[in-house]
């Protein structure tokens, strides 16, 4: 399946602002996170609490969305999914990711904010800084490859690709 020219850059479109938005949430949830940690306890239940809201409502939608396009635009664009390492090391970071903002990172933040709102200090400081770190660690690390596609092509990249029975080399991808 080969995605037509508009189609593809409509995609293209959406995974970035999905991608963009979702290392955007995750530089604030870390702020929110370091000023829970850091301030007094005024802030410490607000910060909390908006950390839930952001991470109840807008992670996990725009990390779907990432992977989904993600995959949508790796399948229909001769980068593939497992052709070029750069691009398979997105997809599995996307996946682990996504996979630790939906058992990991919500639970923690969800944890925190019901024993503050319960009266109580901040169980753990890790449960509220230790997700958006590592989330937004990952998230500079895939956008930078993005954008310096190293590492060259995977065994099955390498590969002649067949075409109708006949064997042809694979094209280079054109750049977005």
């Amino acid at each position: 399946m080969r995605l037509n020219r508009p189609a593809r850059r409509a995609l293209l479109v959406v995974h970035v602002v999905a991608s963009a938005g979702w290392l955007g949430l995750s530089l604030g949830l870390l702020a929110l996170g370091v000023t829970a940690t850091t301030a007094s306890p005024g802030a410490l239940e607000a910060g909390v609490r908006a950390m839930q809201l952001f991470a109840d409502r807008l992670l996990l939608p725009l990390a779907l969305l990432t992977l989904l396009s993600g995959v949508v635009l790796a399948l229909g664009t001769p980068w593939g999914l497992a052709r070029h390492r750069w691009v398979f090391t997105k997809f599995w970071l996307t996946l682990a990711t996504t996979a630790a903002t939906a058992f990991v990172l919500r639970p923690a933040v969800d944890s925190a904010a019901e024993a503050v709102a319960a009266g109580g200090p901040l169980p753990d400081t890790g449960d509220v800084l230790f997700g958006p770190v590592v989330s937004l660690s990952s998230y500079v690390f895939m956008t930078v490859i993005s954008l310096l596609k190293p590492w060259g092509p995977t065994r099955r990249g390498r590969r002649p690709r067949t075409t109708a029975g006949t064997r042809e080399s694979a094209p280079r991808p054109a750049r977005s």
